[in-house]
């Protein structure tokens, strides 16, 4: 190894060591090349120069200001960590950010330092690269002050540490009206990604691109090539993009929110999974029918389950089961190949996340195929109703009910006996699945024997804590669609929805290979239990399916109809599922992608439709269309004022100790700068003080979703290969 690669080595150093009186050394080598840029363009008199040399200054300045503010939030951040092995919280995510952001300038200052005499040297992209340095490491400093406020604001709880959420004596508000202080179009610009891995940075780009295109198809702002314009420059232009994001993140409806997480459904992203995992043996989804459903208590008593009917009436509920193994008892088993195994002991129950308004488990089949085979368990992924057409407690409410018939038909559908069940879900869907166990607990129900939870939200509600400003400078998880997912599921005031009851029973996107399948539940367990494909009646008939098929609750004169309509619209079902999302998507027309379906309004005659190819109509714009007004001088917190609810079904954090020390083994994984951290970090602290076996994982560079980002990045796999460890390990117990 040479001395150059030795020096490189500690030059980007993690900064795991304490900020002494002797200052980490990327610190000494920004301060060395900013002098030494600064005094080469000194001599330098066009516009260009003068700006490279006033933002190296600008960094020399604010280098001065920040260091006392990190050697102080240095000190603070300790007292704050699970334990000292597992350090973490938002403090620390702060001054990791700073030691990336400064890492990230000197890389930028050293390339002006090579190139600056070279013939092709570009100096207005340097400067314009140099002057995002110094405003992200300006709009970080800012950040520590709010941090030292928070700091200053906290309370010991019953562990012995002070908390890091918000007191009750402290509004949010009081910080969140001085955030506009903050330059926020720093994160979203040329410093996209910069605290990532390095090779997660064109993937968020990627995204970051889709999503200012998508906003101009869903927002009819301008005419149509104005729009096409845009686009391009969100491409070529990071500065453009930057402020359409922000834009986006502060002005946008839970509406768009919803439509731009539903892209990774589109017939194009569903493939993905196929193409980058290995194919299941079972890929199953069942319509779980709104009947009554008993339990036996553990006193030895019956219970009945009640029947979800909140907000949007008695529907059936879709669970998706996927198994690496063709098992005896196992739904769509007869019609596959290979050996036919016995029923598996154990069983996962899993939760999707989404913020409780997006997403279904299709959309996660990007790590649960892998998840199943490297497992080798039966899972049963549920797609709960979403907000804002279904908030809390809604999703509560399916979960708790397909868990209850999980248990009852583990043998005869899912190929389990299930003596040991496992609870598994990430973000919104962990959430929902500590819901579920504090009501088996107060059901006196069985509850799960173990629970694993991925960067999951324990406190929903309008709190501040230190990771939870993280929002500002996360790509994926803005201040703006937080907050909207968090009013939309969990605000007191919303409203019941009605829905109509065809719209009840409305089921789309289904991929191609999907059949449509419907039997009733008596036919759901005979098809199960002859696994082997004999065609003497109907029930027997529908085995040889493929086994990512939907099977629902109605009868078999009404399946086997479906056949014939499916193939007369298997040749248009490509364009029609493509033009659908995007058609007339800013209009008042209702476009609902809720649960998976897109319904929109069936009384407009089909000749009078505009078709449109990302938003952009081919027959002119239309009157209805939404735009999105940046021109407001409002504030975007002002329509944020509303109440959440202090429930502890809505927030497992605030349940009681006597029911939190009643919850299983639990493994949580989160990751350093994800803006849940602090709520791993603090039920973790609980649950530990309350004798709960828990563990703890935070990991480094990614971001919040990270899991389904597994196909396109090598540390994110790793980290679902960590997730699958600690399954494995909760199933050993």
């Amino acid at each position: 190894m040479t001395k150059q690669q030795t020096a490189q080595m500690s030059l980007d150093d993690d900064f795991d060591r304490p900020f002494e009186d002797v200052e980490p050394l990327q610190w000494g080598a920004l301060r060395e090349l900013c002098h030494a840029n600064a005094d080469y363009f000194t001599s330098h008199q066009d516009e260009n120069s003068v700006r490279i040399r006033a933002a190296l200054m600008a960094i020399l300045d604010h280098l001065v200001q920040i260091q006392p503010l990190y050697k102080d939030i240095n000190r603070i951040a300790p007292m704050f960590d699970f334990d000292t092995e597992t350090p973490g919280n938002g403090y620390r995510s702060f001054l990791i950010l700073i030691d990336k952001c400064i890492i990230h300038s000197r890389s930028i200052c050293h390339q002006i330092y090579c190139q600056k005499d070279s013939l092709f040297f570009r100096k207005s992209y340097h400067m314009r690269e140099i002057e995002a340095c110094s405003q992200l490491l300006a709009s970080l400093s800012t950040c520590l002050v709010h941090l030292q406020t928070l700091y200053s604001w906290s309370e010991h709880i019953s562990d012995g540490k002070p908390s890091l959420f918000l007191g009750d004596n402290h509004n949010s508000y009081e910080i969140l009206n001085k955030l506009h202080t903050i330059n926020q179009y720093c994160f979203y610009g040329r410093c996209l990604g910069f605290q990532f891995y390095e090779n997660l940075k064109p993937v968020l780009k990627t995204i970051l691109v889709c999503m200012a295109t998508f906003s101009e198809a869903f927002y009819a702002n301008g005419t149509v090539f104005a729009r096409c314009a845009n686009s391009v420059k969100y491409i070529l232009d990071p500065d453009i993009r930057a402020r359409r994001i922000v834009d986006v993140s502060q002005r946008a409806d839970i509406s768009f929110c919803q439509a731009f997480w539903f892209l990774n459904e589109t017939d194009i992203a569903r493939r993905l999974p196929t193409i980058a995992s290995p194919s299941l043996a079972i890929n199953q989804i069942i319509s779980i029918p709104p009947e009554e459903l008993t339990l036996l208590t553990l006193s030895g008593t019956t219970i009945s389950i009640p029947i979800p009917n909140s907000h949007i009436g008695k529907k059936p509920i879709h669970v998706r089961l996927l198994s690496s193994k063709r098992r005896e008892g196992m739904v769509g088993s007869g019609g596959v190949g290979g050996e036919l195994q016995g029923l598996c002991d154990q069983l996962i129950i899993h939760c999707h996340g989404g913020g409780f308004v997006a997403q279904t488990s299709l959309s996660h089949e990007t790590y649960l195929r892998g998840w199943a085979i490297n497992l080798g368990i039966p899972i049963l992924s549920i797609d709960y109703s979403l907000a804002p057409e279904a908030p809390f407690p809604r999703a509560l409410e399916e979960v708790l009910y397909a868990y209850a018939w999980a248990l009852n038909h583990a043998s005869t559908l899912l190929g389990s006996t299930a003596q040991k069940i496992l609870f598994v879900g990430d973000s919104a869907g962990a959430n929902l699945n500590l819901g579920v166990t504090l009501k088996c607990i107060q059901l006196n129900i069985r509850k799960p024997d173990g629970i694993f939870m991925a960067y999951t939200p324990v406190l929903v509600d309008f709190v501040l804590s230190p990771s939870r400003l993280l929002c500002l400078t996360d790509p994926l998880l803005p201040m703006g669609f937080l907050i909207r997912c968090l009013r939309a599921y969990a605000a007191s005031d919303n409203k019941k929805v009605v829905r109509e009851k065809e719209h009840d029973l409305v089921e789309c996107g289904k991929s191609d290979t999907e059949s449509f399948a419907e039997v009733s539940e008596s036919d759901l367990i005979a098809l199960a239990l002859s696994p082997n494909g004999d065609e003497a009646n109907d029930a027997h008939k529908l085995t040889s399916m493929p086994s990512d098929s939907t099977l629902n609750s109605v009868t078999l004169t009404e399946a086997d109809g479906m056949e014939h309509l499916q193939e007369e619209a298997k040749s248009q079902e490509y364009i029609n599922k493509f033009l659908e999302l995007y058609r007339n998507c800013g209009t008042n027309t209702s476009l609902h992608i809720g649960n998976g379906t897109i319904n929109t309004d069936n009384n407009t005659p089909r000749n009078d439709r505009s078709w449109s190819f990302f938003g952009w109509s081919l027959r002119g714009r239309r009157k209805e269309s939404r735009e999105l007004d940046t021109e407001n001088g409002r504030s975007p917190l002002e329509e944020f004022a509303f109440t959440v609810p202090r429930d502890p079904y809505l927030s497992p954090y605030l349940a009681s100790d006597h029911f939190l020390a009643q919850l299983p083994p639990i493994k949580m994984l989160t990751l350093e700068l994800d803006p849940c951290l602090d709520d791993s970090v603090m039920f973790a602290r609980k649950l530990r003080f309350l004798g709960v076996l828990v563990t703890l994982d935070i990991l480094p560079g990614l971001p919040h979703g990270f899991l389904n980002l597994t196909p396109v990045s090598k540390e994110a796999s790793d980290g679902s290969d960590l997730c699958v460890q600690r399954i494995q390990e909760l199933l050993a117990l």
